[in-house]
This record gives structure tokens, C-alpha cells and sequence, in this order.
């Protein structure tokens, strides 16, 4: 099968979607089947262009059976700004345009949201040279960005609802993270039989369990210290104030560290709120290469997912995955009724607490500080459960399955949503 994947991110640039379509397009090529990638120039981490990619327009790259052709984008600023975001995501769909219509023909286009505008592109290429494309629903546009307050004008929230709706009625295809993105769509009128649910995943051979002893550890002076981390992006739906306060609140613990590793939209504000606070047992570090990833788990003993309330009823992070396959207890700060919580309890694989409490969730890091064995057997768990039901070639064949029933143009029969149970040892520490 030839595949055209058109993505925003891809490597080296590892935003979240970046690495997932990155370990997909490997997994496709691994498999026998041709890639073609459309990608904008890496820029996520430094929130600018990479040197060597900022003097051609597009630059060409071969990766034995992959074609990568990466393309100059503008790099908003400001994250936090909407417009900014739009005229980014508008330089990359203009060029991801010229560039794909002079590609040979494909079986099929696998396009990841957000932006909801690379859907738009891949309907136009889908009706310029026959192509059925499959719609990858990382985040729910412009759901996500009303309910986090950045988005309030009301003509550009319709206009946005209005190719939200389009790219769901082009698609041939649509693939959800969750169940509840998949009610999300159902309840915005997309008929069932066009959506699958394929889980997220992790690299279970990149991300492994490694030991506190390691590079990471021994550069950021981390040994000797029981380590609370977040890692990821720092956006528009991060408790990050909420973890700073759990911070103010252990500050009397000294062997009890907090390190937040990542970039976004809120990391200035964050930073901002940390000074106010007045304590020293919180650090901020920049992305992480990806290569690097193993140790800087391997460096923590908890790690941390602050959601702010309202974000997590409808998906599962990303990082839960990678934290599970670090092998390390998950403290989730979430809804109550959301899927993380869920999977959370079934695994055994961390605990659970109300999103904005900062006393639950420092409370919950003493417990785990204070019950070593409970840090271990939560880590056991949830390292066994990705390695049973989120490794990435099982998911990629499901996406496989998708695509080759999307060029057929029938309902895939193969694809089996019922999820598997995540055998566990032990829950550990609990906390309602």
C-alpha cells in the first residue's frame, strides 16, 4: 500500500503527534508498505525553525523505504495567541498543497488532527488525484480551545465548527483516540460505521525502565532526591499552578524535588507563579531529545499528569503512556469520570485525584515518598499493561486495517475496539 501521511510534526521534532506519526510511518515502512511523508520543518522545541532547515522552502529527505519531504512553516511566537496559531498551521497547509499535488498517486492519505485545516488539505488532494483519506482525531478542534477560554469569538468558533463538520463528512475514514471522542463526533452527527477507536501508544523499546543511576540523573544533580516530574507540553490545559502549589506545600521535605520538563503556551505564566511562591525544590528544564526520554523517566520516582477540569473526561494523555512503559507510578490530577482514572485503576498503574487540588496531589507524592514498594509494584503494573495492549505494531496494524478498508471503501472487520484487561499485582497507594 503507498501511504501519503501529512503531518505537522514529525522527527526529530517530538511533539506529542510527532512521535506518534513518526512511530506509525516506521511501523508502516517496517511492514512493506510505501510512505511518503508530508511534515513541517522542526521547530517544536526551540519555538523556531532549525538552522540547517531555514534556507530552502522544502527540503528532501530519504529514510530507506521513506520519503520525507519537509516544509518551510511560520512559527508562531506566541502560543497562547489563536491567530498566530492559524497563520502557522496556513503556511504549512499553502505549502503541503503545491507540494502534494505533484507527488505520484497514492492508496491513501492518513492525515492527524489538530490542526483541523490538514484535514481540509487532504480533502482537496483526496479530490485532486482520487484518494480516499483517513482522519487521525488526536484533539477535538475547536472544542478544546473554547473550553480552555483562548477562543471566544463567536464567528470564528462557527466558521471553525463548520470545517470541523466538512473534514468529517470528506473523510473516508475517521480513527479516535477514546470512546469518548468517538461519542463526541456520534453526537455531532458523524455516522458510527465511519469511526474506529485505535488507542494511542508507546514505543515500548525506546521507552524502557531504566535506573535512577543514569546521565540525566547525574547532569541535573537528581540522585539521592525522590523525584516528581511532569514532562510534555505546557498548554492551555495544564494544572501547572496546581503542581507548583502541591510543591509550596512539601517544600519542608527536602529530599522530595520537582522537576516540570517541557515547553508551551503556559510555561511563562507557570514560571511567573513559581517566583511568587518563594520555594526552591522546583525546577524547569526545556524539551528533552527524544533519545533522552528513557533516562529522564528513569531519573523520577512519580510523575505527574495535571489536567485542569473539564480536559480529561473525553481521551488519555499520551504521557500516561510513556509513563507506564518508563515503569514508573502515574498521579494523575483528572476527572472523575474520565478514561485516564479508568485505565488508572484497571492497571493498577498509579492513582487517581480531583483535578485543582493541590493538597490531593501532594499528598498522594508523600505517599508514594513515604511507600517505596507501593512506587515499585504501580510501576510493574503499568509497564506490563502497555507491553500487553499499547504496543505500537499492534496499533499500527489497526491502522493498517483502516486504511485498507477505507481504499475499498467498505467497513473494516478486522478491527476490534474491546480492549483487553491489564493483569496487575498490586494497586499500590489509593487516593479518593
Amino acid at each position: 500500500m503507498r501511504i501519503l501521511l501529512l503531518t505537522t510534526y514529525f522527527r526529530p521534532d517530538f511533539a506529542s503527534t510527532g512521535v506518534i506519526m513518526s512511530t506509525l510511518a516506521d511501523e508502516f515502512a517496517a511492514k512493506g508498505h510505501e510512505v511518503t511523508v508530508l511534515a513541517s520543518v522542526p521547530h517544536y522545541d526551540v519555538n523556531r525553525v532549525w538552522p540547517e532547515y531555514s534556507r530552502k522552502m522544502i527540503h528532501f529527505e530519504q529514510s530507506d523505504s521513506m520519503r520525507i519531504y519537509r516544509l518551510y512553516t511560520y512559527i508562531a511566537q506566541d502560543r497562547a495567541s489563536v491567530m498566530q496559531r492559524i497563520a502557522a498551521y496556513g503556511s504549512f497547509n499553502l505549502l503541503s498543497t503545491f507540494k502534494g499535488i505533484t507527488l505520484h498517486r497514492h492508496d491513501v492519505i492518513l492525515v492527524p488532527s489538530p490542526p483541523l485545516s490538514n484535514g481540509v488539505i487532504a480533502d482537496v488532494l483526496s479530490r485532486l488525484r482520487g484518494t480516499p483519506f483517513v482522519y487521525n482525531v488526536q484533539d477535538i478542534w475547536p472544542d478544546v480551545a473554547v473550553r480552555a477560554g483562548v477562543l471566544k469569538n463567536p464567528r470564528m468558533i462557527r466558521r471553525l465548527r463548520k470545517m470541523e463538520d466538512y473534514v468529517y463528512r470528506r473523510a473516508a475514514r475517521i480513527a479516535v483516540i477514546s470512546e469518548g471522542f468517538r461519542t463526541n463526533l456520534l453526537s455531532k452527527g458523524v455516522p458510527a460505521e465511519k469511526i474506529s477507536v485505535i488507542p494511542n501508544f508507546i514505543d515500548t523499546q525506546h521507552v524502557v525502565p531504566q535506573t535512577k543511576h543514569n546521565p540525566f540523573s547525574q547532569r541535573h544533580g537528581l540522585e539521592g532526591k525522590f523525584v516528581a516530574l511532569f514532562a510534555g507540553n505546557m498548554g492551555f490545559s495544564q494544572g501547572l499552578e496546581t503542581v507548583l502549589d502541591a510543591a509550596k506545600r512539601l517544600e519542608s521535605i527536602k529530599e522530595i524535588r520537582f522537576l516540570l520538563v517541557g515547553n508551551g503556551a503556559g510555561r511563562e505564566r507557570a514560571e511567573a507563579y513559581l517566583k511568587t511562591l518563594n520555594i526552591s525544590n522546583t525546577r524547569f528544564l526545556p524539551f528533552q531529545p527524544h533519545e533522552s526520554l528513557p533516562d529522564m523517566y528513569g531519573a523520577a520516582d512519580v510523575c505527574l499528569i495535571p489536567l485542569r477540569r473539564g480536559f480529561t473526561k473525553e481521551s488519555v494523555p499520551c504521557k500516561l503512556f510513556s509513563i507506564m512503559s518508563s515503569g514508573k507510578p502515574a498521579v494523575a490530577a483528572v476527572d472523575r469520570d474520565s478514561e485516564t482514572r479508568s485505565l488508572l485503576e484497571e492497571s493498577g498503574a498509579g492513582v487517581w485525584v480531583e483535578p485543582e487540588n493541590a493538597d490531593a496531589l501532594a499528598d498522594s507524592i508523600l505517599q508514594y515518598f513515604r511507600d517505596p514498594v507501593a512506587c515499585r509494584i504501580a510501576g510493574d503494573n503499568g509497564r506490563r499493561c502497555v507491553e500487553e495492549r499499547f504496543r505500537s505494531e499492534i496499533i499500527a496494524e489497526k491502522y493498517l486495517d483502516l486504511m485498507r478498508a477505507a481504499t475499498m471503501g467498505n467497513v473494516p472487520t478486522s478491527m476490534d475496539n474491546k480492549k483487553a484487561d491489564c493483569p496487575k499485582t498490586g494497586s499500590g497507594v489509593q487516593h479518593e
